[in-house]
């Protein structure tokens, strides 16, 4: 996999300056900033409301299925619902679990989410995610 080294995505996430509480950083990201993954194809980040009018302005619109996600071209990904499974967004925001000055879904959803998904991608993060000790 030709990707992005985890810590160029988190500075130029920081970079946007976007509004805190209104986004969270969810698939990989929450694996990578625990020094799980080494590299990531894009950073996957959830928003809602003034960062969602602000990163329709700075990139394009790319439908995954029936959802609408922004691409900055950057490697940063956004959207405001995601393709597997019905998770509540704002809770998903408002319950983010700070790390390195970001705002980082928390586990127990990410693996929810990579079990619905079912990847081969996503079950060998869940298997990572076990062999570190971060899934009981």
């Amino acid at each position: 996999m030709s990707g992005y080294r985890p810590e160029l995505l988190f500075d130029r996430l920081r970079m946007l300056d976007l509004p805190i509480g209104q986004y969270a950083v969810f698939g990989s990201g929450p694996l990578a900033v625990r020094g799980l993954l080494d590299e990531l194809g894009d950073l996957d980040v959830i928003c809602r409301g003034p960062t969602w009018e602000m990163v329709r302005q700075l990139g394009k619109v790319v439908m995954q299925g029936e959802d609408e996600t922004i691409d900055l071209g950057n490697g940063l990904t956004f959207g405001t619902s995601w393709a597997y499974g019905d998770f509540d967004i704002d809770a998903l925001i408002d319950d983010a679990e700070f790390i390195k000055g970001l705002p980082f879904v928390q586990l127990d959803a990410v693996v929810e989410f990579k079990r619905l998904a079912g990847r081969d991608k996503d079950l060998e993060h869940i298997s990572l995610m076990e062999e570190s000790g971060l899934l009981d």
